[in-house]
C-alpha cells in the first residue's frame, strides 16, 4: 500500500477531530447529568445530608442541612409538649419567652427572604412588614409585651409557613445565585450561602437558649431539654 494512503488513513481530518471532540463533550455532559440524576434518585434519608430533588446540587445540599436543623435537632424537638403557660414564662426583666424566641426565628427568616429573594436592602421594607415582625425580630421590651397568649401550634404554624416560602424560592434559583458575592452587605463581602447559613446556625443558637429556659420551667425534669 502507498505510504501516503496509509498516512491519510492514520491522520485524523479536521472534521473527524471536531466530530470526535463533540462526541466526547456530549458523552461527558450526559455522564454528568446521569450522575446528578442518580444522586437525586438516592433515598433522601433525614440524617444523610446532600443534594435534594427539585433543587440544584449545592442549594439542595444546603436545604438538607436547613431541614435537618429544624426537624432533627432544632426548635420543633426543643419545644415538643410545651403548654401555652410554658411558652409565656418570663424568668426576669431581661429574659425572652420561649414563644418569643420561636417567633424570632420566623422573623429572621422572613427578613432574609426579603433581602435575598426580593433584593431589598436590609431594613428597607415597608412599615406594614416592620409592624408585623419587628417586635419578634428585635425582642426586648416590645417582644416581652406583645408576644404571648399563643399555644405551640400557633408558632409552629408560622415557622412552617415561612419555611415553605423559603423552599419554594430556593427551587427557582441555582448554585451561581447561591455563591454570588455581595460586596455591599454590612458584614463585608459575603454570599447568599453565608447569609442563609446564618439563618441555619441562628436556629441552633436560639434552640440552645430554649433548652436552657425549658430546664427552668416549673415542674421541669432534670433530663428535659
Amino acid at each position: 500500500m502507498n505510504p501516503r494512503s496509509i498516512s491519510r488513513q492514520l491522520t485524523p481530518t479536521r472534521r473527524g477531530f471536531l466530530s470526535g471532540s463533540a462526541a466526547a463533550v456530549a458523552s461527558g455532559f450526559c455522564g454528568a447529568l446521569f450522575e446528578q440524576k442518580a444522586a437525586a434518585a438516592q433515598p433522601e434519608l433525614p440524617n444523610v445530608l446532600g443534594p435534594r430533588a427539585g433543587f440544584t446540587p449545592q442549594i439542595g445540599s444546603f436545604v438538607s442541612m436547613l431541614t435537618w436543623m429544624r426537624e432533627q435537632n432544632g426548635v420543633l424537638s426543643a419545644t415538643k409538649g410545651l403548654t401555652q403557660a410554658d411558652l409565656d414564662a418570663l424568668f426576669d426583666a431581661n429574659a425572652n419567652t420561649i414563644g418569643a424566641l420561636m417567633l424570632h426565628l420566623a422573623a429572621t427568616e422572613t427578613y432574609y427572604q426579603l433581602h435575598t429573594f426580593e433584593g431589598m436592602k436590609w431594613n428597607s421594607w415597608g412599615e406594614d412588614i416592620k409592624k408585623k415582625w419587628d417586635a419578634a425580630m428585635d425582642l426586648g421590651d416590645a417582644g416581652r409585651k406583645e408576644i404571648k397568649g399563643h399555644d405551640r401550634e400557633y408558632y409552629v404554624g408560622i415557622l412552617h409557613e415561612v419555611r415553605e416560602k423559603t423552599l419554594a424560592e430556593f427551587r427557582k434559583r441555582d448554585d451561581a445565585w447561591l455563591l454570588a458575592v455581595d460586596k455591599t452587605f454590612p458584614w463585608g463581602p459575603t454570599n447568599n450561602l453565608c447569609k442563609w447559613f446564618h439563618v441555619c446556625e441562628h436556629e441552633a443558637h436560639h434552640t440552645g437558649q430554649i433548652a436552657l429556659l425549658r430546664k427552668r420551667l416549673p415542674g421541669a425534669k432534670p433530663s428535659e431539654g
